[in-house]
This record gives C-alpha cells, structure tokens and sequence, in this order.
C-alpha cells in the first residue's frame, strides 16, 4: 500500500484499510508497512493463522480502526458495516438482546428452546443464547464475520454464518489507555484498559467501563416509572492473565462480567384498517382499544403495568485456554468455559393503559464447554481437529400475564358469553414457564494441501449430536408436558484455492451446514402444539475473487446460492387463539442467491474509502404438505435485499506531526419482511444512517481528542413489526441521533 509520511502515518492507513478486511496481525510493526502489506492481512476464521485472500470463504473483519473511526460500541453497530448482515433487537423489549442474520438466516426470538441460525463466538467460545449477545466491544482487536453455512468448524447452529468477537490478548503492550465520552441525550462513558508484562512468563490485561444515555420516551401512565424507555446503563469488566511455562507450553485465564438496568426498547402500536378490535374487561363493561389511547409520542408507552418499563441482564464468563507445541509439527489446543445469565423485561403488547396483553418475563441460562483440538502443518499439508462438548440448562418464565379476554377475571366474548363456559382454564390472570436441558457433542476434522504453488485444495467432516430434554406449564395444557429429542447430523466441506496472479486469488467451496431442531416457544394453544420439529441443512455452493488492482485498490467478492432443507420458520398462527401463539414449522425447500463485495480504495495518498455491498434474493421454494401460514415465495424474516456501506477516510499531517483524520460512514439497510409470512403490515421500511468521526492526535501519539456523531440525521426505524389481533406492534430503534467528545489518553508501563 502507498501511503503519503513515513511510519507512523503509513501504519495508521494500513489499519484503516484492514478494518474492512480482516484485521492486520497482531505482530505486524509499523515500519513494515510497504507494498506487500496487503499479503500480511491475516484472519483465524478456520482456526488456523492466514492470509485473508487464502481463506476459502466469504469473511470481514471489523478491525480496532474502523471500530474507532464510526463509533462501533456494541455488536448491533456491527451489523450496519458487513454486507448481508442485519442485527435486531426484538427480544422481550431488553436492549441486551442480538438477533443476528446472515444471508437471510437467523431467529429473531429468545425463548430458550429457541438456538440461533448464526453462532457469535468470545475468543472461541460459543455463547449459546442471543439475550446478552449484543454486548459492549471494548478491548477488541477485531470482529470476525463468517458469511455461509460453518458446518465443519464450527458445527451446530451456523447455518447462516458465525461471528468471531476476539480481544486483546495479554502481554507485550505494557500500557495503560483511558477514553471518556460525553455527548447529547446525556450520554457518558467511559473505558479503562490495561495490559502488562508483569514477569518475562507472566502478563496480564484488564478493562472496565461504563456507559450511560438518557431515554428517548416516557411509560405516560405510571406515577414513578423505574427507568425512562430507550435509557442506558451498564457496568461491564474483563480480565485475563497469561503465563508461558515454556517455549511450547502457554495457559491463558480470562474472566468477564456485564450488569445492564436500562429502560425498555421503544416500542408502540400501529392499527391495521378493518382488523378485529381488541377490549379489556373491568367490572363487567367492555373498553375498546382505540387510537385515543394511545399516546401522541409514540416513544411514549401507554402501559398501566408498573416495573414493564425497565429490563435488567447480567451474565459472567470464565475460560481458560491452554496451548502446547508438542512438537515443530503438531500443536495442541484447549478451551474450557462456563458461563451464565439472566435476564428481565417483556411487553405490554397493546401499548396502551388497558389489559389487553402484557407479558413481563424472566429467564436465565447457564452453559459449559469445552473443545480439546490437535492442529498440525507439514510443508504442503496442514489441518485442524478436535472434540466438542456444549451442555445448557435454561428457563424462560412469564407471570402475571394478561391475554384479554381469556384470562382476566369476568372475561367475556364479544357476544357477551363468558369465556369460561367455552374455555375451562380461562378467567384468571396467567403464568407460563418453559424450561430445557441441551448436551451437545461434536467431532471435527478439516484439511488443506498445496497441490501446486498455485492451486490449494482442502475439505473437513464433523459429526454433531444434540440431545433436548424440555418441560413447560401453560394454562391450556392441564399438566406439565416433558418432552426428549435427539437430533445429529454429518457436515463437510469442499474447497479450492487458486492464485491467478500475483495480485489475484479465487476459490470455489461447497459447504453443508446444520441448524438443531427444537420445540416451539409459546405453544398456548394446548399441549399437542409442543412437539419438537426438525432440524435445518443446507448446502451451500459459492465462488470468489479477492486481491489487488493496482497499487490502491483491494476488494474481496462473492457469489453464493444456498438450498435449505426443512428450514425451520417461526411465526403466529391465526388459528391459535388471536396471533400470539408461535410455533415452528419446517418449511420444506428455501433457496437464497447473492452477490458480497467489499473494496477500499486510496483514491489519493492521504484519501481513503471503504464500501461493501450485498445482495440478497431468498424465498421458499416449496412447502411439505399440511404446512400452513407460510406461502411459498415469501421470504426469510428480517433479510434485506440490498446492504450498502460506504466509508471515506481523510488523514492530514500537520507542519508539527499531528495528525487530523475525519471519516464518514454511510449504512442502508434495504427494506425487509418482519415474519417469514407475508404480510404487508409487517413490511419494515429501508433505512439510511449516517456518522462521522473528526480526531486530533498529536506527533507523540500518546493521547487523541474526537468529535463524533451517530446517526446525525436522527432516523428513526423499525426493529420488528409483528402483526396482532387488529394492530402490528412494533419495536423501535433506540441508536438516535447522539453528537459528542471522546477523549484517549495512553500511559506507558515500562
């Protein structure tokens, strides 16, 4: 790469342009920074150490400089930068949650007999709910994005894809760095990070922060709501410890906590003309749900239900991963994990001061895992394997929840008869619970070999086993249901690598992927709706091209089609009881098809731009017999045709050193369906989003002051929509417009 001062300068590009493809090694110095940088790019996406444009697979990376650079704070900002990548918050109304879909691929909801479709890893390890998975990125060196099925590595629940969150490893650093924010909407942070040489053997980092906003709405009707709805505050810490026993034996010790209390997601309600109207019941007269009551802001929430405003999540996580070069061929690896969480939040779902339907919820889960592998390289030969165990115990609860009229006390039908003459467990306020046990076993196995200096060939094979023990109580089914399932499956991949020239690579992979089957989350319908369906395969073919044109350009492309088989699709059933039953359904044949680019140009020697562009055509193909409410045509939840990023970055060296750099990032998000059902009510508009980062920092490097703003234009969109008995309710974004400063200082250690 080309850059326009010497070292300092040329690094800083350097990282500016990696962040939109994978990260730069961790080794890489400064002063190396030349032509060739763009061979020394490296990714550990297949869990070995290479070259990006060797990967034989769609990958990006969202590298500490791009995270620095558009404001990137937590996983859901991830998803505005990566081409077919969407990230919802629906869940419960708790900001902590991550609904995360690749190529049209991945599960908006967080019952825990719900898995994702995409699996997000912490330093190779699998956190298995999507409830906390939008997690702060403090100490990061990068983010990696798998886009396709991830079958053989990774295994079970990677049907869309995988997401890599990788931090600092300790040691080698000896510094210390303090950041503090302040900006509108009340916001403050902070963020304090450390790592340190303690012994030549022993090192050890740690980071803690804090981040705070004030909340964008009001719950009108309660006389001393608990939190303001959209506010934010989080406390979150990390530590880790490392000691080198030897040249070839290494143990790393990390642990992590977060506590969130922060206000509801935005949410409201949109009528749909025509539809059936809702009513509560008190002492005998009927209230109809009407536009009246709900209020003018519709930031505001119209609820009566004191403590629904507010959610909470808190979660910890230990691991310890030990590394041992056994012998100058052959490296062994392990990782074990325990983690935790619990969580609290839910909907008043009419939005409004009647009692029509709230559900306050709860739920927590604790998981262990461990992954014991044996990785080797032999001149043309390498490969990584290993052995997998995951087990989980969850449980996911509501109580006291309202469903009008079924379960408020003197319910009646709209001709007036009681509901407890046609519905014997109706006429009292409600509770559900719905619990599961998952032990999850794996084998894995994945090869590659030079056949030539040109031409790489490799492939992999895992087996996975899941076994599923569920239990729930609802009021319809009389008595606790039990319920065991097992569910395995053999995946492999196929690939090959191809230098066209000394700047151009492309590579051919088929890929088959896996997603467990389950048992539906909210079976009110009675006993017989909580039956397990099947699990999901697909396989998946794709092409690319990844290198260099000329001096100042680099890009990476890919061209994917993907056929599902039994993709398991959620959604309300009409038949159930007013649209707030969700049951799965395997949907029989889906097929998505696309086009993933991504590119940055020097377009000068202090001017840089960064895009990425995707598209996205998926749609079920085919439907098994007695399948019902999915259409076939209709298309995946939550999956934009069209992802657009762009992202110009100027630098500027003054006379004495200093370097300004201002960057703008652009973000569309084409429009996209709110259930796999078609329904036009549920269609959530397209969205643009806009930020900018003006920063000083002076020649000695040692400190930098920034201006930023996020989303400068205020936009305001739809996380979820979901179509009800007469209404659509909808849950809003919460990253409004925010303008502030960011201050840096780094302290040396020696």
């Amino acid at each position: 790469m080309r850059t326009f001062h010497p070292a300092r300068l040329s690094a800083v590009t350097l990282a500016v342009t990696a962040a939109m493809i994978p990260s730069v090694s961790y080794a890489q110095d400064a002063e190396q920074a030349n032509d060739d940088d763009v061979e020394k790019i490296m990714v550990t996406a297949r869990k070995r150490t290479e070259s990006i444009y060797e990967t034989p697979t769609a990958v990006s990376s969202i590298g500490e400089g791009l995270i620095d650079d558009t404001n990137v704070t937590n996983l859901d900002d991830v998803g505005k930068y990566v081409p077919n990548l969407n990230i919802s918050r629906y869940g419960a109304g708790n900001s902590g949650h991550a609904a995360v879909f690749i190529r049209g691929i991945g599960l908006q909801d967080h019952i825990i007999t719900t898995d994702p479709g995409v699996g997000v890893y912490l330093d190779g390890v699998y956190l298995g709910r999507q409830m906390g998975a939008n997690m702060s990125l403090p100490n990061i060196q990068r983010v990696e994005v798998l886009r396709g099925p991830q079958g053989t590595l990774y295994g079970r629940n990677t049907l869309g894809g995988a997401v890599n969150i990788i931090t600092k490893a300790p040691g080698s650093q000896d510094l210390a760095t303090v950041a503090a924010k302040v900006g509108t909407r009340g916001r403050l942070a902070t963020d304090l990070y450390v790592n340190k040489d303690i012994t030549d053997a022993f090192s050890m980092s740690g980071t803690a922060s804090f981040k705070q906003r004030d909340g964008v709405g009001t719950a009108v009707n309660l006389e001393d709501p608990e939190r303001e709805i959209g506010e934010e505050n989080e406390y979150s810490g990390r530590l880790a410890a490392k000691y080198i026993f030897s040249n070839d034996f290494s143990v790393t010790v990390s642990a992590d906590f977060v506590e969130n209390e922060a206000g509801q997601s935005p949410y409201t309600i949109e009528f749909i003309p025509g539809g059936p109207t809702e009513f509560s019941i008190d002492d005998g007269e009927f209230y109809l749900l009407d536009p009246s009551l709900i209020p003018n802001d519709p930031d505001d929430l119209g609820t009566t239900v004191a403590g629904i405003e507010s959610t909470a999540y808190s979660g910890w996580g230990a691991a310890l991963t030990a590394e041992w070069r056994a012998t100058d061929n052959l490296d062994v690896k392990f990782i074990a994990s325990k983690r935790a969480s619990d969580y609290e939040g839910g909907l008043d779902d009419d939005a409004s001061p009647l009692n029509l339907s709230e559900f306050p919820e709860t739920g927590d889960a604790d998981q262990t895992s461990l992954e014991l592998q044996l990785n080797g390289a032999f001149e043309q030969f390498d490969f990584v394997s290993g052995l997998y165990y995951f087990t989980e115990e969850g449980t996911t609860a509501s109580g006291p929840w309202t469903f009008s009229p079924f379960n408020v006390p003197n319910g009646r039908l709209n001709d007036g008869t009681p509901v407890t003459e046609v519905c014997g467990f109706c006429g009292g306020y409600g509770y559900f619970d719905i619990n599961q046990k998952t032990t999850a076993y794996a084998a894995y196995t994945n090869v590659s070999y030079s056949l030539t200096d040109k031409l790489n060939v490799g492939g992999g094979l895992r087996y996975s086993s899941d076994e599923k023990e569920a239990d729930a109580l609802f009021p319809s089914f009389g008595e606790r249901a039990y319920r065991e399932a097992d569910f395995s499956e053999v995946t492999w991949d196929l690939n090959a690598g191809y230098t066209l020239t000394d700047d151009l690579n492309m590579y051919l992979a088929v890929q088959k992927g896996y997603q467990t089957g389950g048992f539906p989350p909210r079976p009110f319908g009675g006993a017989a709706q909580f039956v397990s369906f099947d699990e999901t395969t697909a396989i998946n073919y794709e092409v690319g091209f990844k290198g260099a044109i000329g001096d100042r350009v680099t890009f990476m492309s890919a061209f994917f089609l993907t056929d599902y088989t039994d993709l398991a699709l959620p959604f309300s059933d009409p038949q159930a009881g007013g649209g707030f039953v969700t049951i799965v359904e395997n949907a029989g044949e889906s097929r998505s098809k696309g086009v993933e680019l991504e590119l940055t140009a020097d377009v000068t020697d202090n001017f840089v731009v960064r895009s990425t562009v995707g598209f996205l055509d998926a749609e079920i193909t085919s439907l098994d017999e007695g399948v019902i409410g999915i259409g076939e045509g209709d298309a995946p939840a939550l999956s934009p045709k069209w992802t657009v990023m762009i992202a110009p970055t100027y630098y500027h060296e003054m006379n004495d050193g200093a370097l300004v750099t201002a960057s703008v990032d652009f973000s569309f998000r084409d429009e996209m369906q709110g259930q796999s059902v078609y329904n036009p009510y549920e269609t959530i508009d397209a969205r643009e989003l806009v930020g900018f980062n003006v920063s000083y920092e002076p020649a000695a490097g040692d400190w930098s002051l920034s201006l930023y703003g996020k989303n400068v234009f205020n936009e305001v969109y739809d996380q979820g929509r979901l179509a009800q008995n007469g209404y659509v309710g909808i849950v809003r974004s919460n990253d409004r417009s925010e303008f502030g400063l960011r201050y840096t200082k780094s302290f040396d250690l020696y």
